[in-house]
């Protein structure tokens, strides 16, 4: 977009060769006798000569066709070719019928028109740079212009070919040009590299009704898009909830969602892919001495079988508008995905479901989580309701939303910590687990998944939402403060954070 430092110019250069006019006063004045020489011989006398007067192109500009001749030979030949054009204008005034001869009324006309465009004002200019002898040296080249054809613009003299554009090179031959600093740009080029273009359908992002580039960008991943893209179906990713460019195509996962090609990669879509994500945390919970003692089913679900496991559900809080996992403390039957489903085209075919009866062993009957999503929003998913689970078992009771919410978004938090940011918090880490990231099977991750990581951690830090958000903020804060240990042991005392 263009700055304030930008300037669109029109008609900026005086085009010109041969002999510089040294003042707009001279040039008026010699200009003045040279055109009452004329009127003194009558209304037929009204011509003019072509090709040696200077072409008027508005306020700015002047295309002056200077002879390279001395004074008094111009004076000379000034007269000649004026006795010579007089001539001519009273032999066709002659040959044509009465109708046709001008007035002294319109060379009265004539002569206030030209005498009216003179007193116009001028656009104010540094004078430029004389050299002795009346030579000019090119701005951008900085050889001699001699008697060629030169651009006067810029406070400066240029060659035709030397006045190029800063972006393709190229000579500007156009009348309007544009300005950033001291560097000049076709306005096409200058449009190119700094007008905002829209990330969706990859064209120029256009302006509203007040003239002003009117786009929408995303918090983290800053992508611009035209506002028209968030009410026109376009789909957006469920995951990193990018939307989609018109040169991509999106995985639907045929409940509404849309998947991105890059959270694919990492997307785990079935019960059995899962365990080895499931266990590694739990492991991570016992590295904290948090150990879940209870064997608690963990089974991924469709999107329908959650929302029906949440009405089923008598108490809990749920995270809207959509809910990802589920703690689950009432007996249900829940079905949940036996084989992961294949690509085709661009959605999801051969999906199997198994219908599983899930009995109340303990304080958690089944951790739910929705399925086809990245490694890290997954197990930061089960992280969290993994921390639902040790609350219950461990005797919680009666915790607010903002509280019990907002400890378990920190050790969410905290399990994305340590897998993109090892050792942050002296936590152990899961990154050495198996899972369905080929990445992640290397014991690393990739520059993107830990992207990704980072989005996820962005997400549960800015959330504005008064359990989720604000709950996490200030459970953060005490744990900042006072250790994990310290602020779970306050919050089963006093049902509170410590402050």
């Amino acid at each position: 977009m263009a700055s304030s430092g930008v300037n669109h110019l029109s008609h900026p250069c005086i085009y010109g060769s041969g002999q510089f006019v040294s003042s707009y006063s001279e040039r008026k004045s010699r200009f003045m006798k040279w055109l009452g020489k004329i009127f003194k011989g009558g209304s037929s006398r009204s011509s003019i000569a072509s090709g040696r007067h200077p072409q008027l192109l508005g306020e700015e500009n002047m295309v002056w066709r200077a002879p390279s001749r001395s004074m008094d030979d111009r004076s000379r030949a000034d007269n000649e070719e004026l006795d010579h054009a007089m001539a001519l204008s009273l032999t066709e005034n002659l040959r044509k019928p009465n109708g046709y001869r001008r007035s002294a009324d319109d060379d009265e006309d004539l002569a206030r028109a030209l005498q009216e465009s003179l007193n116009m004002s001028s656009y104010p200019r540094a004078p430029p740079q004389i050299f002795p002898g009346g030579y000019r040296f090119c701005g951008g080249c900085n050889r001699e212009i001699g008697s060629a054809n030169y651009l006067g613009c810029m406070g400066a003299f240029w060659h035709p070919e030397c006045f190029c554009c800063l972006a393709c090179s190229q000579p500007i031959t156009e009348h309007e040009f544009s300005l950033s600093g001291r560097n000049p740009y076709h306005k096409s080029c200058f449009k190119e590299l700094h007008h905002p273009k829209c990330e969706v359908c990859h064209q120029f992002i256009p302006t509203n009704g007040a003239g002003l580039i009117e786009y929408r960008s995303h918090p983290y991943w800053k992508q611009k898009y035209c506002p028209s893209h968030e009410n026109d179906n376009t789909a957006r990713c469920c995951s990193c909830e990018r939307l989609e460019s018109w040169n991509t195509r999106y995985i639907s996962l045929g409940d509404g969602r849309s998947l991105c090609l890059e959270c694919m990669e990492s997307a785990i879509m079935d019960t059995g892919d899962c365990q080895s994500l499931y266990h590694a945390i739990r492991d991570y919970y016992e590295g904290m001495y948090m150990k879940l003692d209870q064997q608690i089913p963990m089974l991924l679900v469709e999107r329908q079988a959650l929302n029906e496991a949440i009405e089923g559900e008598k108490n809990g809080y749920h995270h809207m508008p959509e809910t990802r996992g589920l703690c689950l403390s009432e007996e249900q039957t829940v079905s949940s995905i036996l084989r992961r489903p294949k690509i085709g085209g661009n959605r999801l075919i051969g999906m199997r479901t198994h219908q599983q009866k899930l009995t109340r062993k303990c304080e958690v009957t089944a951790i739910l989580v929705l399925y086809g999503l990245p490694r890290l929003l997954t197990g930061s998913i089960l992280a969290h309701e993994l921390m639902h689970g040790w609350l219950r078992l461990k005797g919680y009771r009666n915790l607010s939303p903002e509280v019990e919410e907002g400890i378990c978004q920190v050790l969410s938090y905290m399990w994305l910590e340590a897998e993109v940011m090892p050792g942050s918090r002296s936590m152990p880490s899961t990154s050495t687990a198996s899972s369905s990231s080929s990445s992640s099977k290397k014991g690393g991750k990739s520059d993107l998944e830990k992207k990704l990581g980072e989005f996820f951690m962005h997400l549960i830090a800015h959330d504005t939402s008064t359990a989720y958000g604000e709950g996490f903020r200030a459970a953060n804060a005490a744990v900042n403060r006072y250790g994990l240990r310290r602020t779970l042991d306050h919050i089963r005392l006093t049902g509170n954070f410590p402050v």
